[in-house]
């Protein structure tokens, strides 16, 4: 079967998952993309250069793989009646309907109602919608009704079973095994906690920050490596962490090679996350595939992703209780060291998703 990935952000865990698709499908795969910069005018225009690309191909698709990014409306409507029929499935890395605001930047109202009916318009021609969790899934439904109610007529909430109707769960395929060539088991003789996600505020880094003071305040004895992005400048609140906790942290910044990131990761013991959005939670994935011993909220994607039912004692309710918790592991690091919760995570492994995939997208070709 052939495959067209239309991606209009190249970029980061998109671009990851593009190449690791690719490499393992057994179907025949192109990939018409743009950089991953822009994002704004990636999801407004980015449709109008994908449908110019693709035409430039000789390629004929069994079926058209967009992402989020992408605005499958204007796509469809530029690449002419020949692939009218060829079926079209969007897949959901995340969505700008259940994105958090930012109360920091302007006009957020205007951006979650013009991003977020990008989403909705683009899910709604789809033959197939594809989201990365259950909880992803969900929140798209709740926040796509709550968008369409505010409108004073004709809101078409009906138009939300339509897409329900053609919607499924497909899990991120993560290339875990890359890890395995840089493993190392030496840990270090203080518990080191981790921080490997972006620098952004839906992280929550105040939270995060904030606990590791409490800590030190108490006389903890622990060292923090905080991992993140390639950036001229460093957050204020980052720089701020970076003077007060100065004596725990053993290293803040980003990591310029796999080896160099796999190592942090083997290391570390402990990874509190206090992230407000995640729809499903690659760079924890990562860690917890390493050996490092997550303490995840009781929201978002966790519960699914980690089985709650199960491991009730990897999750935390409040800030209080994370500090509690955290507090716990730091003096049982020993015997936090001896717990693995690898097994979790190494379903998400290509080896184990690819087969899948590929049965998921030949179902939708053949409808």
């Amino acid at each position: 079967m052939k495959i067209a990935i239309i991606e209009s952000f190249n970029g980061g865990s998109h671009k990851s998952w593009i190449e690791g698709l690719m490499k393992n499908s057994t179907h025949d795969i192109i990939s018409i993309s743009l950089e991953g910069k822009y994002w704004k005018w990636r999801m407004r225009g980015g449709a109008i250069s994908l449908a110019e690309k693709f035409l430039r191909f000789n390629f004929r698709p069994d079926l058209f793989l967009l992402s989020d990014m992408v605005d499958a409306t204007i796509f469809k409507s530029l690449i002419g009646h020949e692939f009218f029929d060829t079926p079209l499935a969007m897949y959901f890395h995340e969505n700008q309907l259940s994105y958090p605001w930012n109360y920091n930047e302007k006009f957020n109202e205007n951006k979650k109602m013009h991003y977020g009916f990008i989403n909705f318009s683009s899910a709604l021609i789809s033959d197939h919608v594809f989201f990365n969790s259950i909880f992803h899934m969900n929140s798209f439904f709740k926040d796509a009704n709550q968008f369409l109610k505010q409108f004073p007529d004709h809101n078409e909430l009906g138009s939300i079973e339509k897409i329900k109707a053609k919607s499924s769960t497909l899990p991120l395929g993560i290339d875990l095994k890359r890890f395995d060539k840089n493993k190392i088991n030496e840990k270090g003789k203080l518990p080191l906690i981790l921080w490997n996600h972006r620098w952004d505020y839906d992280k929550d880094p105040s939270t995060f920050f904030e606990v590791m003071q409490k800590l030190k305040n108490e006389k903890e004895k622990f060292e923090l490596v905080i991992l993140g992005q390639n950036i001229k400048t460093m957050p204020e609140i980052f720089r701020v962490a970076n003077e007060k906790l100065k004596e725990n942290i053993r290293y803040i910044g980003y990591c310029k090679t796999l080896s160099e990131y796999s190592k942090w990761l083997y290391l570390s013991d402990i990874l509190p996350v206090t992230n407000i959005q995640d729809f499903f939670g690659i760079s924890i994935v990562e860690a917890v595939y390493c050996g490092t011993y997550p303490l995840l909220p009781k929201r978002l994607t966790y519960p699914d992703l980690f089985n709650y039912k199960k491991n009730s004692k990897l999750f935390y309710t409040n800030k209080n209780d994370l500090f509690y918790k955290l507090k716990h592991c730091i003096n049982n690091v020993d015997q936090i060291r001896l717990s693995s919760y690898s097994s979790l995570v190494k379903r998400y492994d290509w080896s184990e998703m690819i087969a899948e995939y590929d049965a998921q997208f030949l179902s939708v070709a053949n409808k």
